[in-house]
């Protein structure tokens, strides 16, 4: 099945928030904020070990600090969440994403925005592109809790609930492997947005319901 056969046959759309909408830290990098909340674990007496030490991936970061105990993860994700929030001035929109949720609030069915990215953040995003109105629920980080984030399927459940429609009716739209894993956990259909080279094949074998390059076509599908 095409990814414009599954969205056209689904009663509600569930997209991830950094990739199939925008690029979080176009303009603040990510290897940046890592750097900064590794410096929030020394300044507390933490020494990041191998590979944290030189991950460029912010949640891995928060991942360790988690390993570390409650306050370590919430001091972390405490400086995660504003840097979320800074970012998004400078986060660029994914080409199509904006015209897709427009397009599909215009055919009438609910739309959820499912992230490991804070829920302040995409706030924040969708007030400043005026895009709040065309979504129904946003099912996002709020705690330094990992284990309620994304590849277990707590984020999809959770906006499976506010929606009140079937998982199977739905289907979900993510750009990583977690993403795709944590709809399969869900019951939800996935469509694996490869908008870097090598995701393709990665999704396939993940097992996406369907793959597309480019959210541009999707727009037109509702």
């Amino acid at each position: 099945m095409t990814a414009a056969e599954l969205l056209d046959q689904a009663r509600a759309l569930l997209l991830d928030f950094d990739g199939p909408v925008c690029s979080v830290f176009a303009g603040i990098p990510a290897p940046v904020v890592a750097d900064q909340l590794r410096t929030v674990l020394a300044d507390a007496g933490h020494a990041s070990p191998e590979p944290v030490a030189s991950s460029s991936d912010p949640f891995d970061v928060l991942e360790y600090a988690a390993s570390l105990g409650d306050d370590d993860a919430r001091y972390v994700e405490a400086a995660f969440t504003a840097h979320e929030v800074e970012a998004m001035t400078t986060a660029a929109p994914t080409e199509g994403a904006h015209e897709l949720m427009q397009a599909w609030h215009g055919s009438g069915r609910p739309l959820a925005i499912v992230s490991n990215n804070s829920a302040a953040a995409i706030s924040a995003y969708l007030d400043f592109y005026g895009l709040r109105p065309l979504v129904d629920t946003v099912s996002a980080r709020e705690s330094a809790d990992i284990r309620l984030l994304k590849p277990r399927p707590h984020l999809l459940n959770q906006a499976l609930r506010a929606l009140g429609i079937p998982a199977e009716r739905c289907v979900f739209v993510g750009d990583s492997l977690t993403d795709i894993e944590a709809a399969k956990a869900a019951g939800v259909r996935s469509i694996g947005y490869a908008n870097k080279p090598g995701k393709r094949e990665r999704f396939t074998s993940a097992g996406a319901d369907a793959i597309t390059d480019v959210l541009t076509e999707l727009a037109t599908v509702p």
